[in-house]
């Protein structure tokens, strides 16, 4: 990954920097909406699996976007291929790798931020990075027996099918989140109101804010999928 500087416990002071050009636009140039998903990175210290974590940045513009990947602190993690392009109407994926999971990182947050550039546009989008101690599974097992009402001492004769039914749901929810996802990223690809120029027909055409709709349910549904 490219340093933007280098890493000398100014951490939060180049965050601030960071948070602060992100307000406003720069030098003029008109803002560019950022399709980046997900919104935030967990990875867990127990859980060699969760030290990968993959960004996806879409191009739903008729013109490609050159883009570059900053972060506060560089030296924790490494990104592949954290600058490039993207051709139009494509996604390029970024695997986000943390590189020290040692407790005395527990509870870190650390910025990053996307900047991309095409058709005389710039854009910029921050997410955060957490590093957590433990196990992903052993979270989310916290979480739901915390939300569990306290056991009955007689079970109901109808709960000797819960299994089969909780079976049935968890298949129909999957089914519903990928039909979620692929018409989130159908209209991802779908050119926007502006785009006079396209062949696609124009009662096909979205506008940006249904396009940052569709952009963080995918992110959620992608998030369930990784989980």
């Amino acid at each position: 990954m490219r340093r933007r500087q280098s890493h000398d416990g100014r951490g939060d002071e180049e965050g601030s920097a960071v948070a602060g050009e992100q307000s406003g636009a720069v030098g003029g140039v008109p803002r560019l909406a950022v399709f980046l998903f997900p919104s935030e990175m967990v990875f867990y210290a127990e859980q060699r699996s969760s030290h990968r974590r993959v960004l996806t940045l879409y191009n739903p513009y008729n013109f490609s976007l050159s883009f570059k990947m900053w972060c506060t602190a560089p030296s924790f993690y490494r990104v592949v291929e954290a600058e490039g392009s993207i051709r139009a109407k494509s996604c390029v994926d970024l695997v986000v790798r943390h590189l020290d999971v040692s407790p005395r990182h527990w509870g870190r947050r650390d910025r990053f931020r996307m900047e991309v550039r095409g058709g005389g546009q710039v854009g910029r989008r921050e997410i955060w990075a957490e590093l957590r101690g433990g196990q992903e599974e052993e979270e989310q097992r916290g979480g739901q027996q915390r939300a569990l009402p306290h056991p009955t001492s007689q079970l109901l004769p109808t709960q000797a099918h819960l299994p089969a039914c909780t079976a049935v749901r968890s298949a129909s929810q999957w089914a519903v989140c990928v039909a979620v996802a692929v018409l989130c990223v159908t209209v991802l690809m779908l050119p926007l109101h502006t785009d006079s120029n396209s062949l696609v027909p124009r009662w096909l055409h979205v506008s940006t804010n249904q396009k940052l709709v569709c952009a963080y349910t995918l992110g959620l549904v992608t998030m369930v999928f990784l989980r």
